[in-house]
């Protein structure tokens, strides 16, 4: 038996969608039929077919609500979110300023929660409700040596999506997805040259990176009625997830 799953005549706004992960997203939800939206600082040099675009800064309340509004207006509906944006550069813990910290914190937990509210409040008013995922990370499970602010604060986003769940259900399911290593076109900041990335992906149980269209295919799934039971729950994506140090140096 084949199961298709059909957004056609669904809207759905990915943040940060112009790339990585979000990029990989934006592709599944278009090739089950949806109208996406992209929401980005700065414009992708080329937007895939049937997507649409709008600038904001999601740390900036305001404009968030003036997006959410401009999407009600333009397709008279908001379906689906998914909080994807955000990020962090490696940093030393004992010598990052506080700045900093409250910089990371802001983008990867305030942000997708002003997002989530303003999102909220149109799809309450909705008869069919909405969906909310917030894309999260292995890293709120375990530690994240060189990002510790970002671990924390997508930890946070756990905590939050379990009590948004409560608070605006039924008409809104709220989930979030925790990729492990994705293979991005970052990746080599993050892991070095192929040779580098080939070494890491041999450490994962599935003996690969995750593409970013494995974490669009969780997202289409857990947005769509196959998943309709689903609500304050994570989804850990991590290819089987990352072997204990211990046992490479076992000598036994």
């Amino acid at each position: 038996m084949s199961v298709a799953i059909d957004y056609s005549g669904r809207v759905v706004l990915v943040t940060g969608g112009a790339r990585g992960v979000g990029r990989g997203i934006v592709r599944r939800f278009l090739d089950a039929g949806a109208t996406v939206v992209i929401c980005a600082r700065n414009a992708p040099d080329a937007l895939p077919e049937r997507s649409h675009f709008i600038a904001c800064d999601v740390r900036d309340a305001e404009a968030v609500g003036v997006m959410v509004d401009e999407i009600g207006a333009r397709f008279g509906r908001l379906d689906v979110l998914v909080n994807n944006a955000g990020g962090s550069p490696n940093a030393d813990a004992a010598t990052a300023s506080p700045r900093f910290s409250e910089s990371i914190i802001r983008l990867n937990l305030i942000a997708p929660l002003i997002v989530a509210q303003a999102a909220n409040r149109l799809m309450q008013t909705q008869p069919e409700g909405g969906v909310q995922l917030f894309i999260a990370s292995v890293g709120a499970h375990r530690p994240s040596p060189g990002t510790a602010a970002y671990g924390a604060a997508k930890a946070g986003v756990l905590s939050l999506v379990s009590s948004l769940a409560i608070e605006w259900a039924p008409k809104v399911r709220v989930m979030a997805v925790s990729p492990g290593l994705v293979k991005t076109e970052q990746s080599h900041l993050h892991y070095g040259d192929d040779e580098g990335i080939a070494s890491v992906a041999a450490t994962i149980p599935a003996g690969r990176l995750a593409e970013p269209e494995d974490i669009g295919n969780a997202c289409v799934f857990l947005a769509s009625p196959l998943a309709a039971y689903a609500s304050g729950t994570h989804l850990l994506l991590h290819g089987g997830g990352e072997a204990p140090a211990f046992l490479a140096a076992a000598n036994a």
